[in-house]
């Protein structure tokens, strides 16, 4: 696994009530140098996140005795740490549950082992990112800010604290939220398309819902806007995609 230097393993929990399926991850993650953790029904799996704080969990939406999307909810109330959920269903409400609750990412059985490696590593650099334990590749126009601080109209972005504040309000968001907004935060004014999110904050080349990128959107928005059917910060350019708005808001 591509370390850095001086960190130790990363933990991965494994969700699942299917042992096949949990062998089969077992075995790909550790030969990747992951330490892997298993639970095979949901409380079990609340109950060894609290406790072992993984870096990223793999859960699977039907479980025993607590489904996915509740354990899901459970755990993000005390950890914000990369859930990547999982399941057999393809159902649209399904994706939008579990994105609302707080998953970064949805993959639906049967997966490519190799994408959901991928998909392992890339939310596991992001959150490290996020906690500054590396340095990100980012594009030019990225690049072009000097300081740690983003500062568009009524929003500001503390790259170091990870820390989003709306006209001096700090705002929760989740480690994708957080990355949602400073991409768009980072281009003040201009338009990015959904597919362009996906591949550049999702971190892959992905094979998912464009919805994905709707509901995170959402998900911001009823964070940092008084009016959500009136949005002024983080705007929706109608057929293209959004963008974050260089004006500031009247606070009246």
């Amino acid at each position: 696994m591509e370390d850095v230097v001086g960190q130790s393993k990363k933990t991965i929990l494994i969700v699942d009530d299917e042992k096949p399926i949990v062998d089969i991850l077992v075995y790909n993650l550790q030969k990747e140098g992951y330490e892997t953790l298993e639970a095979n029904d949901g409380e079990t799996a609340i109950d060894i996140a609290l406790k072992q704080k993984p870096d990223l969990i793999l859960l699977d939406i039907m479980l025993p005795k607590t489904d996915g999307l509740s354990v899901c909810k459970r755990v993000r109330q005390s950890l914000n740490v990369p859930i990547l959920m999982l399941s057999a269903r393809d159902e649209e409400i399904d994706k939008i549950l579990g994105l609302e609750l707080g998953a970064d990412d949805y993959v639906t059985k049967p997966f490519s082992v190799r994408e959901l490696m991928a998909r392992v590593k890339a939310n596991l650099r992001k959150a490290d990112i996020a906690k500054g334990n590396v340095t990100e590749e980012v594009e030019p126009v990225e690049t072009e800010k000097n300081d740690s601080l983003i500062v568009v109209g009524d929003l500001s972005l503390d790259l170091n604290k990870f820390e989003v504040k709306v006209r001096d309000e700090v705002i929760d968001l989740t480690l994708r939220e957080f990355e949602v907004l400073k991409y768009l935060a980072n281009q003040p004014g201009q338009v990015v398309t959904r597919q362009t999110l996906l591949e550049k904050v999702w971190g892959y080349e992905y094979y998912g819902d464009i919805r994905t990128v709707d509901v995170t959107i959402r998900r911001i928005r009823e964070k940092i806007e008084k009016d959500t059917s009136a949005p002024k910060i983080l705007i929706t350019k109608r057929g293209v995609g959004y963008y974050v708005s260089t004006k500031k808001v009247d606070k009246n």
